[in-house]
């Protein structure tokens, strides 16, 4: 088990989890939420959940990482079924699940460079298949402009993306762990 920085075990991945639902929930929520025909408020929440998974890989490695992701994946389905609607919640964990463990596999092989390399790298790849995976699962068929849709939020994921190294420099582990 995982001791944290304050020698309580399993307080960070604990923290990590919840930080998972509670982001996956409320993206789930908000992505049907249109702020005009090319972005949704969920675009601007989701991609901090692979900020989320990028610091447990960082600090715990990638067994750790796969962890919080296929937890926060079994949680946050049911409770976005439950909030966002079946076809929502079909959509977006069948996208989290790719694209997040996509993000640990990139992450973990790009992890010997520089610092910002293997968060930046891993989060774009992953948002680009989670984007495509995510817009057209939920809202092909729809009246709803997906197309356009998809176009912004990976704009925006990209742009979080970049926004993100800040925050990822500030709350990384200083040691470095495999797994």
């Amino acid at each position: 088990m995982a001791i944290d920085a304050s020698g309580r075990p399993g307080r960070r991945m604990g923290l990590a989890i919840l930080a998972m639902v509670v982001l996956i929930v409320a993206s789930n929520i908000l992505v049907q939420q249109p702020i005009n025909d090319w972005l949704t408020w969920g675009a601007l929440t989701y991609p901090m959940t692979f900020l989320v998974t990028d610091l447990i890989n960082r600090g715990d490695g990638p067994k750790a990482a796969r962890r919080v992701v296929y937890v926060g994946f079994a949680v946050a389905a049911v409770v976005s079924i439950a909030l966002a609607g079946p076809r929502i919640a079909i959509a977006s964990v069948t996208a989290f699940l790719a694209a997040q463990l996509l993000d640990v596999r990139i992450f973990d092989r790009l992890r010997a460079g520089s610092w910002w390399r293997a968060p930046l790298v891993s989060s774009t790849v992953a948002s680009a298949l989670d984007t495509l995976l995510f817009f057209s699962l939920a809202f092909y068929g729809t009246d709803v402009p997906w197309t356009t849709l998809l176009v912004g939020d990976f704009l925006v994921k990209l742009a979080i993306a970049v926004a993100m190294l800040g925050p990822f420099r500030a709350l990384m582990p200083a040691r470095v762990a495999r797994g």
